[in-house]
């Protein structure tokens, strides 16, 4: 399923941009006052291959969870066992990303992927509600300190459930896919990721996650130094970079993204887990960057790094760092309207407007 899914990544379509371009030259307002909402409709043309392109909608997030070996070292306060009982309260309903979903119109869809404890409630959960998703590949990864945190076929089979449920997701009407995590100690390796696809030093790749101390801030960034020391894992081999450092959410991340990508449907990225799995998701394809588009700029630096490297400016800056796919929703209006632009606001000739 993954390579099939990277060879039907394509190119954006040039004359869908050109098209696109010279709309934009032609509706009632100033060139270029939309600001990045004009290059954003114009990449999205290219993408769909057509101008305008469809509306991004109906919107689905969808959240994948798991475990985390190197939890072991210390790098967070947190219990482990929260992984489980957030993705309780997820579909319970009681998340801020459910009240940003519910307030976009958004379903979600929570995958556990490699959660590594028993999802209190689980068979309980409201019908109506988000969905489950059980497809967990083994109970969280190995400390990647120690060992390599997931084999290859392990790393393949995240992958391929990503692709799975993106296809699941868009054959069910979805226009667009947002991204979503849950994982306690997930920004460690989101921070080795970045450091090991974008080239950053482990400090400059390293955040506080959720707000930890000095120490423990001092700890996770020599657990990213030892884990590139172990492994020196290789870009160019992203299946063995996801294997050696990543986390399963990541490497299903990355396979949602290609999926997406292999459908020409947009995907919208949320914080640092979902930027730490869009590089390796390019270093599979390096055109599904395509199909990629930055909500926003998580406060972890690790964020801004890969941002950079993927080439992707971020839609909004609001110093969020929670992660859940709770950043994307917030930048989904802002998709919407740029490409809302495109097939509503009438040209200077239609609306009879005289130009400069």
């Amino acid at each position: 399923m993954l390579e099939p899914t990277v060879a039907a990544v394509r190119p954006l379509d040039e004359a869908a941009m050109a098209a696109a371009r010279e709309l934009q030259g032609r509706l009632t307002k100033p060139a270029g006052s939309l600001g990045a909402l004009e290059p954003l409709s114009v990449r999205l043309a290219g993408l769909a291959g057509a101008c305008p392109p469809p509306l991004p909608e109906p919107a689905a997030v969808a959240i994948f969870a798991g475990d985390h070996g190197v939890h072991a070292q210390g790098v967070t306060p947190w219990p482990q066992e929260v992984t489980a009982q957030m993705i309780a309260n997820f579909l319970a309903g009681g998340a801020v990303v459910n009240a940003f979903a519910r307030q976009a119109g958004a379903s979600v869809t929570v995958v556990d992927v490699g959660v590594a404890t028993p999802i209190p409630g689980a068979e309980s959960a409201d019908p109506a509600g988000p969905r489950l998703v059980s497809a967990n590949v083994r109970p969280g990864t190995r400390d990647m300190t120690v060992t390599a945190a997931l084999t290859r076929d392990e790393a393949r089979t995240a992958v391929e459930t990503g692709i799975r449920v993106a296809g699941e997701l868009i054959d069910a009407g979805a226009g667009i896919l947002l991204t979503g995590d849950m994982g306690i100690g997930n920004t460690t390796p989101s921070a080795t990721l970045i450091a090991a696809f974008s080239g950053a030093d482990a400090e400059a790749a390293t955040g506080r996650g959720t707000g930890v101390d000095d120490e423990t801030y001092a700890r996770k960034v020599a657990v990213v130094r030892a884990a590139l020391a172990r492994h020196e894992p290789d870009p160019a081999d992203p299946l063995g970079v996801l294997a050696s450092v990543g986390g399963l959410e990541h490497a299903a991340l990355a396979g949602l993204i290609l999926g997406a990508a292999a459908r020409r449907v947009p995907v919208l990225l949320d914080g640092v887990i979902a930027v730490s799995a869009a590089l390796a998701a390019a270093a599979f394809a390096p055109d599904a960057v395509g199909a990629m588009v930055a909500g926003h700029r998580s406060a972890e630096p690790g964020a801004t790094a890969a941002l950079r490297h993927l080439g992707l400016e971020p839609l909004i800056d609001l110093g969020l760092r929670l992660g859940e796919g709770t950043g994307a929703l917030l930048a989904l209006p802002v998709v919407t309207g740029a490409v809302r632009v495109l097939h509503e606001v009438a040209t200077f000739d239609s609306a009879g407007v005289a130009e400069k």
